[in-house]
């Protein structure tokens, strides 16, 4: 009989934490809670206590599956960097996939526009679609003015801002991508950071 895959899922793209692990496409266990902008101070000690009631240790991991933004520059970079590391030091198979997808996934809407608030009437924005349960995009990932954005839409769909993933779903899309080279593994920031914007304004 094969043996299902030991999946760890992570994404730090937004206000809340989100760590999972997956016996091939089944949820053992997962942790979604608010943070206080302490994502990297409570990341490992939340995997090492989920790994220890599962009985398993992180060289058991076949499979990381994390979240690469676009969503908080600060939480998807720890959430990526710890992805990384595990994949390096254990040879563990990384793969990635939007942390719009995680958003959009804890809706079973037809159509599901997932939205992370970017301020000053902008937002991080892609719109999903549910069809017996497997998701696909209907637009890719963007950073836009929600008005204009919405405007731009024909359909009817569900706003989602917030909701726990169902990793299942994510799990059987093909909406995941393989890191074929950890070292190039870097989060999709979909917008250049602040002191980038300074230093370009001061040249």
């Amino acid at each position: 009989m094969k043996r299902s895959l030991k999946r760890l899922i992570i994404d730090t793209a937004t206000d809340y934490i989100f760590l999972a692990l997956a016996f091939g496409s089944e949820e053992i266990d997962s942790i979604y809670e608010l943070g206080v902008n302490n994502h990297s101070v409570t990341i490992i000690p939340f995997l090492e206590d989920m790994l220890s009631k599962a009985k398993i240790k992180l060289r058991d991991i076949d499979q990381v599956i994390v979240g690469i933004g676009p969503g908080s520059y600060t939480g998807v970079r720890i959430g990526v960097t710890v992805a990384k590391m595990i994949g390096y030091l254990n040879n563990v198979d990384v793969y990635t996939v939007s942390s719009l997808a995680f958003l959009a996934s804890s809706s079973n809407s037809k159509y599901v526009l997932a939205m992370i608030d970017a301020r000053r009437g902008n937002a991080f924005m892609g719109l999903y679609g549910n069809c017996n349960n497997n998701m696909k995009i209907i637009n890719s990932d963007v950073l836009q003015n929600i008005d204009d954005f919405k405007k731009s839409l024909d359909l009817d769909y569900e706003v989602i801002q917030l909701g726990k993933p169902k990793i299942d779903k994510i799990l059987e899309s093909k909406l995941l991508s393989k890191v074929d080279n950890i070292h190039d593994l870097v989060p999709n920031y979909l917008q250049i950071t602040e002191a980038e914007r300074n230093l370009r304004n001061e040249i």
